[in-house]
């Protein structure tokens, strides 16, 4: 996913920056990076995260970074921020998304002018650098920003730093947030609204689909008014999001315990106790234990000290290694009980099936499953949610195609997103007994809207059912 921080102020703004871009530490994967801009001009510093906090890598250039301008991010994957020199002067720019058309707009760039990219590792550009290009093409930020959201199949959202303000520039279609704080002499843009509380700036705007903004320490310019159109992800509230944040004036940890009393309202298991995968799965499941009055417990506790999330390596392997080391049981809240479990979702199930088999070994009656959301059937188009090679890597798709003995069809791939149909029915029991889970029962679709509780129209579901209104891209009509 990848998230940053933007901060415009009349004095110095490092610290500020500092702080609020390692709030965004959890949605971090591999570099993180701050831009600023002062009297030296401009100023940049990018470290590889993968293995150390932000705050460990970034503490010395705390010291040395001067200005009152500046932007940061943790990045999925590629350097950030960069800086940009173009006949539009000189900027830093930092991105949040996934470019599904990069090979079409790179070959249109060459196109269009003699340029040239700084290949990445394994011949990779840099899609930030290519949302610069986009940005170059136009003669002004403003309207290349606005270029560069039309042009661009997938989602990108984007902030700019300039000498004297920074662009905000939500996605198309309001897939990824865009808040604004304020206080004296001062404005803060970022990616989750809690980043700055703490910072003493409070709460100014939250940017629409698509809404572009000029922010500079005295005030705010809309530059682009926001589309009505909006589908944001979903999975910001299931999982990626910090439970102090909110989207579209929903908090996520509200929202969990929403999500987890619609699954209790469905089941009929009589456990033990109801626990939480955690860090995610832990307030599902206090909403379920609230609902259904059966106790909460901790049966393993996750060690946070060196661990990251396990989705932050690239490598599947490491990734099944942290998820196992990094969580230590209890055995007196284990043995001899009947454990019901909820994570936040199962993508390919290594992990969970693992899991479930440790609790097995260390003495547990029953382990049942309640997933937060509903079986993902579709690879993520638009955030890198799943980082799959292919949807095969989805353990749905691969009991779809043993149960099927093919690919299936479109058609047949709704059958299985209908929670009433057969086929749904087969497919759930299919990684019942290839996990090894005592039940299995996942949220549905319409409960999890519900949860929510914004219109179903504005949430991207796409991973679940594909919606065709999700957008209006060649791959959804």
């Amino acid at each position: 996913m990848g998230g940053f921080f933007g901060v415009a102020s009349k004095q110095d703004c490092v610290l500020d920056l500092f702080f609020g871009t390692d709030y965004h530490s959890h949605l971090g994967t591999r570099r993180g990076g701050m831009a600023v801009f002062g009297e030296k001009g401009f100023d940049r510093a990018i470290h590889n995260i993968t293995n150390s906090p932000f705050r460990t890598k970034f503490d010395r250039d705390v010291m040395d970074l001067k200005g009152n301008i500046g932007i940061g991010c943790i990045s999925d994957y590629e350097p950030q921020p960069l800086l940009i020199h173009s006949h539009l002067g000189s900027y830093a720019i930092t991105t949040v998304g996934k470019i599904n058309n990069i090979e079409e707009l790179v070959a249109d760039a060459f196109a269009n002018g003699r340029t040239q990219f700084l290949e990445m590792s394994g011949s990779n550009i840099n899609p930030t650098e290519l949302v610069a290009s986009i940005i170059n093409q136009e003669d002004t930020i403003a309207d290349g920003i606005a270029h560069a959201q039309q042009v661009i199949d997938g989602s990108m959202t984007i902030l700019v730093m300039t000498q004297k303000g920074l662009y905000a520039a939500r996605d198309l279609y309001g897939r990824t947030p865009v808040v604004i704080g304020g206080k004296k002499d001062a404005h803060c843009v970022s990616f989750e609204s809690f980043a700055y509380i703490n910072l003493g700036y409070e709460d100014k705007k939250e940017l629409g689909p698509g809404e572009i903004v000029y922010v500079t320490p005295e005030g705010i310019e809309v530059i682009k008014k926001p589309g009505e159109e909006m589908k944001i992800c979903t999975f910001l509230w299931i999982y990626y999001g910090y439970p102090t944040s909110s989207y579209e004036g929903i908090n996520v940890e509200d929202m969990r315990y929403r999500c987890g009393k619609y699954l209790a309202k469905r089941d009929d298991v009589a456990p033990d106790i109801v626990a939480g995968v955690p860090d995610s799965g832990t307030a599902h499941a206090i909403g379920y234990a609230n609902a259904s009055g059966i106790p909460f417990a901790r049966p393993f506790i996750k060690y946070t000290p060196t661990w990251p999330r396990s989705f932050m390596p690239t490598d599947q392997n490491q990734r099944n290694l942290i998820a196992r080391m990094k969580l230590i049981p209890v055995d007196s809240l284990i043995r001899d009980k009947k454990l019901l479990l909820i994570d936040d979702s199962i993508v390919r199930g290594t992990q969970l099936g693992e899991t479930t088999e440790f609790l097995y070994r260390s003495g547990a009656k029953e382990v049942h499953i309640r997933p937060a959301c509903p079986p993902l059937l579709y690879g993520c188009r638009f955030l890198n949610f799943s980082r799959s090679n292919s949807e095969m890597d989805l353990i749905t798709r691969r009991m779809i195609k043993e149960l099927e003995g093919c690919d299936p069809s479109e058609e047949v791939l709704a059958e299985y997103a209908n929670p009433d149909g057969d086929r749904y029915r087969d497919m759930i029991e299919a990684i019942r007994k290839k996990l090894n889970f005592t039940t299995l029962r996942f949220h549905r679709l319409d409960d999890m809207v519900q949860s929510v509780g914004i219109p179903a129209e504005k949430l991207c579901t796409y991973c679940w059912d594909k919606k065709g209104d999700c957008c209006k891209c060649s791959h959804c009509k």
